[in-house]
């Protein structure tokens, strides 16, 4: 099945006080999908996200949302859209219900009924006509989802979505954000720092790094190390280390923790275990190294001359 592309960056820039702050960005955002947007601070990834919605005014290039472009028909463009950029903004002195019915005069044609769905969509049922204040952060974060949702929006943008949530509020809200887009065909498009959750949320990645896009690709293939790297677990990894490596001088043979992780092909792996065996070594498993997240996006970002988080 075609992937349909819902939002359509094309050579965005953004200069300012003539220096390039966003330098022609261009990446698509699937229905169905949630993308990832990383970059370290200073990246421009909040810049991007603001005119992506409007709330800044593209120096060059453009934004198309399910085709309408924001330069041209911005109106067209941004309904399609539902975001939150940094928190949620709410009247704590009302109910999390009144404050939807607030939100919901400001669009046409948004029923009672739609905004039942969307409280329940985001599992605020039992809560939802206590006042805002009484809420915890996970569920303000909740109801500003909702909030956004309530004009059925093709794409949901989602500005450190997790910030200042505990472990349970983070999952929370990741398991939301992906059943939204599996469920609703939305494209989903998230920016955050924590990169743990960033690999088990997303879809995609683009990397952003001084205003420049270096880097979109599947999760899958951005972490994966196509078979090279492979975790021995053994008794004594340091002793083992040596003896390997005098099996092939030529691997890279690295300790992690109670494992060596060695750069070698899947056919070498029957001879090792021979060596192993016959060496004296004990072998508890081997199986495929993966990087983290975390791991390939230090490595991509050094590649390409980050100095600190600028």
């Amino acid at each position: 099945m075609t992937q349909q592309s819902i939002v359509q960056l094309r050579n965005v820039t953004k200069t300012i006080g003539g220096k390039t702050i966003i330098n022609r960005v261009s990446f698509d955002v699937y229905g169905g999908e949630v993308f990832g947007f990383l970059g370290p601070n200073g990246a421009g990834k909040t810049t991007t996200i603001r005119m992506i919605v409007g709330l800044m005014k593209l120096t060059d290039g453009d934004v198309l949302i399910e085709g309408k472009s924001i330069k041209s028909d911005f109106e067209g463009a941004v309904k399609q859209v539902g975001a939150i950029v940094e928190n949620p903004e709410m009247y704590k002195f009302l109910s999390g219900y009144k404050n939807l019915l607030h939100y919901a005069r400001m669009y046409k044609g948004i029923s009672r009924e739609k905004i039942d769905e969307v409280v329940k969509l985001v599992g605020l049922e039992n809560r939802i006509n206590d006042k805002v204040k009484t809420y915890s952060l996970g569920m303000r974060q909740r109801l500003g989802i909702a909030q956004s949702l309530l004009h059925d929006p093709k794409v949901l943008i989602l500005d450190e979505p997790t910030n200042g949530l505990d472990p349970a509020g983070i999952r929370e809200i990741r398991d939301y954000i992906r059943r939204l887009a599996r469920e609703r065909g939305m494209a989903v498009i998230v920016s955050s720092h924590l990169l743990s959750e960033m690999e088990m949320m997303c879809d995609r990645i683009g990397i952003i790094q001084k205003g420049k896009l270096i880097d979109v690709q599947s999760m899958h293939d951005f972490v994966s190390t196509k078979g090279e790297l492979f975790n021995l677990l053994v008794e004594n990894p340091q002793e083992a280390r040596t003896k390997v490596l005098e099996h092939n001088p030529s691997w890279t043979v690295e300790v992690l923790e109670q494992s060596l992780v060695i750069n070698m092909t899947k056919e070498d792996i029957p001879a090792l275990v021979r060596f192993c065996v016959a060496s004296n070594i004990d072998v508890y498993g081997i199986s495929p190294a993966t990087k983290t997240l975390e791991d390939r996006f230090l490595e991509v970002t050094a590649e390409e001359g980050v100095a600190s988080n600028g």
